[in-house]
């Protein structure tokens, strides 16, 4: 029997993009998850085929990323992976039986979302509005649309010029699923978008064939790793001791939303959450600010 290959791999890749629509990010996911559980084959258990792959093995690769460190989460997705993988092997014919049949999935504990206050919010996007120079005007506009619409980092790099509807002030993203969205947006984001476009986004455009709205030096899109850096720069900037990802700012966005007295359920429509189970776990947050005005409002509370 042949070795295992990343032949195999690739095959599953395919099948995910082409009969699944599966995203690229999520093309991402499991081209990392499987390539590691390949390379454990290939150190432990070199020449095996994939007809050869039994339950004690999975066992040892799963008490191997736990030996290394990996959260129970990231485990988690790693077994999700490696069961979408061996059924679709199964299926194709190259495994006998799935060997993933017998394992669950570790149960993480559910995290609750980190949020910065508003107060926060502010100071980043003054310090960012406060910064000179074509990249700071372009990255003003970025953060003040992601928290205006709390898009994704994936949602907000790969929007185009004319996802954005200057006379609706509306933003239309593409989240998970393909699932299209239009989120409203205030005026100071409309502002900002507006007056990059007609001048950043207008000098360093060379094609212009090219639709991207955020674009780096080159002309070319934003990537998602160059938002990330810039990000971190400016909440340092802004004096933001806790850490500062993308999601932040759309975690912040849903929290701050809900503590203004929106409902639950226009909160999922503005996150693009399928399921409002999804949502849900911003009620703790809510939860924990409503007690907290009790304990400060209430006369007897103190």
């Amino acid at each position: 029997m042949a070795a295992a290959t990343y032949s195999d791999i690739e095959s599953f890749l395919n099948y995910l993009s082409v009969e699944k629509g599966a995203s690229p990010n999520t093309r991402g996911a499991y081209t990392n998850d499987l390539g590691s559980f390949l390379r454990f084959l290939e150190s432990a258990h070199p020449d095996i085929a994939w007809r050869s792959v039994g339950p004690e093995i999975i066992s040892g690769y799963l008490q191997d990323l736990d030996e290394r460190g990996y959260s129970t989460s990231t485990r988690a997705r790693k077994v999700a992976s490696l069961k979408s993988m061996f059924k679709f092997l199964r299926t194709e014919g190259v495994v006998d039986s799935n060997p993933m049949e017998s394992f669950r999935s570790p149960r993480p504990g559910r995290t609750l979302p980190k949020a910065i206050t508003p107060e926060q919010v502010e100071s980043l996007l003054r310090t960012v509005g406060g910064t000179h120079g074509a990249e700071a005007a372009r990255d003003a506009a970025m953060f003040e649309l992601m928290y205006a619409a709390g898009l994704r980092v994936s949602e907000l790099v790969d929007l185009d010029i004319n996802d954005i509807d200057f006379e609706s002030m509306t933003v239309r993203c593409t989240g998970k699923g393909s699932k299209e969205r239009v989120v409203p947006l205030y005026e100071d984001a409309i502002s900002l978008v507006s007056g990059y476009i007609s001048t950043i986004r207008n000098e360093v455009l060379h094609d212009e064939r090219n639709k991207a709205l955020f674009l780096n030096r080159r002309g070319d899109r934003l990537t998602r790793q160059a938002f990330w850096l810039r990000l971190k720069k400016y909440a340092l900037l802004a004096g933001i001791e806790s850490n500062v990802t993308p999601h932040t700012l759309r975690h912040s966005f849903a929290t701050h939303l809900l503590h203004g007295g929106a409902t639950l359920r226009h909160v999922q429509e503005l996150l693009g959450h399928a399921s409002i189970a999804t949502t849900q776990i911003y009620t703790h947050l809510t939860d924990s600010y409503v007690r907290s005005e009790y304990d400060k409002a209430h006369p007897r509370a103190t």
